[in-house]
């Protein structure tokens, strides 16, 4: 597979194919474990030259037309099909393609494709921040080290194909390298280091990382007494951590295996980068430095990638038709944990979800069956976000243990397969006897979310017989079918209740064991739904995904204004949409950047409340946003001096899912967001 991007600061991460990937291609690699492609490869890296050279020898066991690529950085030394010499490439943006023409018959199967090419490397640049980092597909090394994306065409590749691979890595003495897969054989002198990997299995694109690692290994058995072998691949600034990742990598797999099936592969990887990083691939994380120094990785994000060996790694999404991958493992990985830590943590995560989405303006989601990989802010919101919740919610409908029983079938049906989210859709059917047509259609096709209140709630008056109250739940038309919680607080407790909402508006009558005194809609937040204002006070997010948002920049020139300027670039990821800070703010969300006496007075001038006590001049910088009468937003970023400002361009985007946050230099030291207020009517 392509470069797999991890967000470091929730755990999460995402697969890309190679870009000339095609679903009708990958579609056809169905139905088999035994590719029709295999490349055998030899590169040679100096990573103090930036430079490479390669030998291929590419198999196709196939008759049909095939598209060979290659990166346009790489000059080609010779190119040859059964002995014959390519003709000329077309040039398809960064990438040249030659077309091999299809044969007739399989006699003549299979077909020998031969490729030596060199080229020079891009040097590495560890100025980066993490969000530059991700989809970035140049072809990079240094001393401290190599990163080859498949992204990148770094080698000769058939488009669109699964294939296994072997692949023989040589580097100067002091270097070591790795590729997803088996490592069958190394060996390291003054002369240079080799090691020869294979990946037996299809899948969909080599990376290749190198650098001057310290490598630790370990063991495990895993289901069937099958050996593990554990690596870390470190920096020798971190080879300290190498133990305490070995350890935790053997706890997921364990668990994995219990909940899904046995581990497909025959090792696991976690290797170092000296920029700060977030891959997964097949067999392995490619983790930045600083990043694994995080007392918080082991506990979150290495768990995410070590199951996305099962789902993304294991089976391969339908891209076509959705990337289904990034939601299941958020659930089972990020959202699990929290599970297992507490009530409290899980709810505090489904609430975090609910206010990522209220954060986007309407109209700036997609339906998930679009969904391919994060992009930006919107795309990772519904890709991971909303997907997980799905999943949560149809573990709801169909319990626990049916739910398992489905995952686990999916699994030893579609190992090593290209899978829909309509393969899902038949485990789980089968698993529970339903028809789940109609949850999977509405949660996939439509975008955005289903919007309700309660329209009216009302005592039963009788002298007689049970309590009772009628509740009314409105939704948008055309409506969803939707399974409501809602709990009616009684005088001796409360009582929790599934009302199965299918219209625009529908009336329910309950009978309830003690008088009742109100209702809560949906009170544990496990339904996936547009809250309503007064459910998701305003969090800093919603500046940084919402393209509407507008920016007011209080200094007015010299360098506090540029400071101001590029803060906002970092915070919103794209060139701010400037408004004057003389006029009344618009009502679009908006994100206002200046010294501590300049916010404090544009505050005051606007007659808008001023900066809240539990931030106060606290430490060196504050943000917090303000609900404002009119039902606009706004992000206030408020510091001492220009240093300041600038202390906050690398931390202060990590921090969208808080209300407010306090930094003393580039080290926040207190966070925390608004309370949210759940939908309550009171029943006289």
């Amino acid at each position: 597979m392509g470069s797999r991007t991890l967000d470091i600061w929730r755990g999460i991460a995402c697969v890309l194919f190679p870009i000339l990937a095609t679903t009708g291609a990958y579609a056809a690699s169905r139905g088999t474990d035994t590719p029709d492609i295999h490349y055998d490869i030899t590169v040679n890296i100096d990573p103090v030259a930036r430079s490479i050279e390669g030998r291929s020898v590419i198999t196709a066991n196939t008759p049909e037309e095939l598209t060979l690529v290659l990166g346009r950085r790489f000059g080609v030394m010779h190119a040859r099909v059964d002995g014959t010499s390519l003709g000329p490439a077309a040039s398809m943006g960064k990438m040249r393609a030659w077309g091999i023409s299809g044969i007739a018959g399989e006699g003549q199967l299979p077909r020998r494709i031969e490729v030596h090419w060199q080229g020079d490397l891009s040097a590495l640049d560890a100025s980066l921040d993490h969000s530059q980092t991700l989809g970035r597909d140049e072809p990079a090394s240094g001393e401290a080290g190599t990163f080859l994306p498949d992204s990148s065409g770094w080698y000769p590749y058939i488009a669109g194909k699964l294939a296994s691979y072997q692949v023989n890595i040589e580097l100067p003495a002091g270097q070591r390298g790795i590729v997803p897969g088996r490592l069958m054989e190394e060996s390291d002198s003054d002369k240079g280091y080799r090691a020869r990997f294979e990946f037996p299995s299809p899948t969909g694109g080599i990376d290749l990382m190198a650098g001057p690692y310290t490598v630790e290994t370990g063991a495990m058995r895993g289901a069937g007494g099958k050996p593990i072998r554990l690596r870390t691949y470190f920096h020798p600034q971190i080879a300290d951590l190498a133990p305490a990742y070995l350890d935790s990598v053997k706890g997921y797999i364990e668990l994995y295996e219990s909940w899904i099936g046995e581990y497909p592969f025959t090792e696991f990887s976690v290797v170092s980068s000296p920029t700060p990083t977030g891959f997964g691939m097949p067999t392995l994380t490619y983790l930045g430095i600083e990043v694994l120094r995080l007392p918080f990785i082991r506990s979150t994000s290495l768990g995410h990638e070590v199951l996305h060996n099962w789902w993304g790694n294991g089976v391969y999404p339908d891209y076509a038709k959705g990337n289904w991958s990034e939601g299941l493992t958020t659930f089972m990985a990020d959202y699990a944990y929290k599970e297992r830590g507490s009530s409290e943590a899980a709810l505090d995560m489904r609430r975090g979800w609910l206010r990522d989405f209220a954060a986007l303006s309407p109209g700036q989601d997609a339906s998930l069956a679009s969904f391919t990989s994060r992009t930006h802010g919107a795309t990772q919101i519904v890709g991971y976000n909303k997907a997980a919740m799905i999943f949560l919610m149809l573990r709801d409908l169909l319990g626990r243990e049916t739910f398992d029983r489905a995952l686990q079938t999916f699994w030893r049906e579609q190992r090593f397969r290209v899978a829909s989210w309509a393969d899902l859709q038949r485990a789980f059917e089968a698993a529970s006897g339903q028809d789940l047509s109609v949850f999977f259609d509405q949660w996939l096709t439509r975008a955005g979310a289903p919007v309700l209140r309660i329209a009216e709630a009302e005592p039963v008056k009788s002298d007689s017989g049970p309590h009772r109250v009628t509740v009314t739940l409105e939704q948008g038309d055309p409506a969803y079918r939707l399974r409501v919680p809602v709990a009616i607080h009684t005088a001796e407790g409360e009582e929790l209740r599934t009302l199965d909402l299918e219209k625009p508006r529908q009336t329910f009558i309950l009978d309830i064991g003690a008088q009742p005194l109100q209702v809560t809609l949906d009170p544990d937040l496990r339904l996936f739904r547009r809250l309503m204002p007064e459910e998701a006070p305003p969090i800093l997010r919603q500046v940084m995904v919402d393209r509407t948002a507008a920016t007011i920049l209080l200094p007015e020139n010299g360098e506090t204004r540029g400071a101001a300027e590029t803060l906002a670039t970092k915070i919103q990821n794209r060139a701010p949409k400037l408004v004057s800070a003389a006029d009344t703010p618009p009502v679009a969300p908006t994100l206002v950047i200046g010294l501590q006496d300049q916010v404090n007075a544009w505050l005051a001038r606007h007659q808008l409340p001023a900066r809240p006590e539990i931030v106060g001049n606290k430490g060196s910088a504050q943000a917090w946003t303000v609900s404002r009468a009119d039902g606009g937003t706004l992000a206030i970023v408020s510091a001492r001096d220009p240093a300041s400002l600038v202390a906050l361009m690398r931390p202060l985007p990590h921090y969208g899912r808080q209300s407010y946050v306090v930094f003393e230099g580039a080290k926040m030291i207190g966070r925390g967001s608004w309370p949210t207020r759940s939908q309550v009517v009171k029943l006289d």
